[in-house]
């Protein structure tokens, strides 16, 4: 079953390549949507698709890579969009 999910990060996310490494893991778990760096230094990101592959896509993002350093994670249900890809976008 499909799912949604928007997630916000918080923590050192930018400029550690926070987004990227998010698209790349998105690739590997068949996942879409798409993450954006936000003004107050955080991460966002709407992922949709499979609900255990969205999970899995939530607990990788709760770690994120290695020079990053996550403080908090929050999640919330969303409408999906029927995104067919995962895009880093501004």
């Amino acid at each position: 079953m499909a799912t949604a999910r928007r997630i916000r990060v918080t923590g050192r996310v930018q400029g550690v390549f926070f987004r990227a490494w998010t698209r790349e893991q998105a690739k590997r778990l068949g996942v879409f949507g798409w993450v954006r760096n936000c003004a107050d230094g955080s991460v966002e990101a709407h992922v949709e698709g499979e609900q255990a592959a969205v999970e899995e896509m939530i607990a990788a993002m709760k770690h994120g890579p290695g020079a990053a350093r996550v403080d908090a994670l929050d999640c919330e249900a969303v409408a999906l969009t029927g995104a067919h890809n995962f895009e880093v976008t501004h």
